[in-house]
């Protein structure tokens, strides 16, 4: 680790749980974060700034005003720019030491499987079911941990997938295809601090992953409503008969 490292990181270093050691594990980590709107621009920043080494960020929009509500990786001077270029020269701006790997394109088939199988950890901040869905299945493929995110109007949730871990559930054991095709944001609206909330525990959650600190949310589904401000917790299953993960 360089000298500048343990300084810009030392807030972090100081924790018993994490020192120089698990410090390392994320300037060694590769996160593939698939969507850069609104859970993905806070879950982005705080790991460019927590230090995860490579981050590869996948969106295939361009920024627009209506975005920047809730958006906080874009800026006004970014309207018309992709959202990967965007984001790539914010994450920069926070943390020079960070890869960027910007791929401005709606990841699907061979693409996705590709960028899946190069990250440690992929983060789903996407906002339409088929992505999930694929990305969920890519995941399976490569086990590779997946830290999966929505937020809707004043409510949003939260939960960790890892098929390599006997007892955890899958995207699939949980959704069924078609499911919530119209839950989308520019449908039914949303609160601009509800996505930040959700991405920032993204971040956290995936943080605990790649250093092996604390217990991540695997089988439990953290769910928050804003409107009344309280978090609850339901208890995740594996589902024998998924289609997705059975035969892993």
């Amino acid at each position: 680790m360089k000298d500048g490292q343990l300084l810009r990181y030392a807030r972090q270093i100081m924790l018993p749980d994490m020192d120089i050691a698990g410090q390392q594990k994320l300037i060694d980590s590769s996160v593939l974060i698939v969507g850069l709107g609104g859970l993905g621009s806070p879950a982005a920043m705080y790991l460019a700034a927590a230090g995860v080494g490579r981050l590869i960020i996948a969106d295939d929009d361009v920024v627009e005003v209506s975005n920047l509500q809730r958006q906080i990786a874009h800026s006004q001077e970014s309207i018309g720019v992709s959202k990967v270029e965007s984001g790539r020269q914010r994450l920069l701006g926070l943390n020079p030491d960070l890869e960027v790997v910007a791929l401005n394109t709606r990841l699907e088939g061979a693409e996705l499987d590709g960028a899946v199988e190069q990250a440690d950890l992929v983060l789903d901040a996407c906002d339409n079911y088929a992505t999930r869905f694929a990305i969920n299945q890519s995941c399976i493929k490569y086990l590779t941990p997946l830290v999966s995110g929505a937020a809707i109007r004043m409510e949003g949730q939260v939960t960790v997938f890892n098929s390599a871990e006997p007892s955890s559930p899958c995207y699939r054991c949980i959704y069924n295809e078609g499911d919530g095709e119209d839950a989308s944001c520019a449908t039914n609206g949303v609160m601009s601090p509800v996505v930040g909330m959700i991405g920032t525990v993204q971040a956290m959650e995936a943080i605990k992953v790649l250093t092996g600190i604390g217990q991540p949310l695997l089988g439990r589904l953290l769910l928050l409503d804003a409107k009344s401000m309280q978090w609850r917790e339901m208890k995740l299953a594996r589902d024998p008969a998924c289609p997705a993960c059975s035969n892993v």
